[in-house]
């Protein structure tokens, strides 16, 4: 017999608006991917990672919860999946189960997103807010839809911060993109000069919404977007990006080392600092031991690492 006190069971007389279910846990930073697998064990359907710097605040971005540490929000098909993953997630992470009722709440973020500089000369702006460019202002205008990526996370900030470091040598260069997500760092790229991207993403979404703001730019004819696997991939590239977990980069080591033509540089974020996780930065370092010890540039509690392939 349905609880009446359930929140989760529709009001007699009215129709039922659609419910998304969805866990919420904080957790340490430096527990974030384990989490995240023990989050997709249980039949999470997708995750996202909330903190201080996110749209939506996470924990310790004045929600009342821990400062230090995050929140992962992980979607379930049903109410019943949901609960089942809830009993069993460890009580120190602080499960809480919560549902969005009816649809508004797919454009509410977009409330919150303005135009904004990405990093020097890059401005950012969804469809929906005109900016008029300051002199020596390049602007993009990017609908994330449903893909990761509105540029604001420090991450790719940090990414976008490498590129137009870089902006000199990318005139004609070809781009590897690794999880491209809404494809925004694919477009800073072309946008500074790139000849051409190659963008991939295990995501099918997100190389939709990828080519979709190609378009919107101008820029289709130059990105090649679609779900190969990297190490599927046989071209070398002259600069090579990967914006995803650390340990997804340090996974992907060979795979991605194989992509690099002599003297390109390779592009890694996603990288907790050393101060919030330990053994994150050293851990990619080592995989990709071969290209050296890297340039490290930090943001917030983030990281990124650029290599750059010897010519010989």
């Amino acid at each position: 017999m349905p609880d009446p006190a359930s929140p989760f069971e529709p009001t007699p007389g009215f129709a039922a608006e659609p419910r998304y279910p969805y866990v919420a846990v904080d957790i340490d930073p430096a527990d974030a991917d384990e989490a995240g697998a023990r989050l997709f064990e249980l039949g999470a359907q997708g995750l996202e990672e909330r903190d201080a710097t996110t749209l939506v605040r996470g924990a310790g971005g004045g929600d009342g919860t821990a400062s230090g540490s995050v929140t992962l929000v992980a979607s379930f098909e049903s109410q019943e999946a949901a609960r089942d993953a809830l009993a069993e997630l460890p009580g120190a992470w602080s499960p809480r189960l919560h549902e969005v009722v009816g649809d508004a709440w797919r454009d509410e973020w977009k409330k919150h997103f303005e135009p904004f500089r990405l990093c020097d000369a890059i401005v950012v702006r969804p469809p929906w807010r005109d900016h008029a460019p300051q002199t020596g202002e390049r602007v993009i205008e990017l609908e994330p839809g449903r893909a990761f990526g509105t540029g604001l996370h420090e991450t790719t900030r940090l990414v976008a911060e490498a590129l137009a470091a870089s902006s000199g040598t990318l005139a004609g260069a070809r781009v590897l993109d690794v999880g491209c997500g809404s494809g925004v760092l694919a477009l800073v790229a072309l946008t500074l000069g790139a000849a051409s991207v190659r963008a991939v993403d295990v995501d099918p979404d997100a190389v939709a919404v990828t080519r979709e703001n190609a378009a919107r730019n101008g820029l289709a004819s130059r990105l090649d977007a679609d779900e190969t696997p990297v190490g599927a991939l046989r071209d070398a590239y002259s600069m090579v990006l990967a914006n995803i977990e650390s340990k997804t980069l340090v996974d992907l080591a060979p795979d991605l080392i194989a992509r690099l033509e002599p003297g390109a540089l390779l592009v890694l974020s996603g990288i907790l600092a050393p101060a919030v996780a330990p053994a994150q930065l050293a851990d990619v370092q080592r995989a990709y031991s071969a290209l050296g010890p890297g340039d490290v540039r930090t943001l917030g509690e983030w990281v990124a690492v650029s290599f750059r392939r010897p010519l010989a």
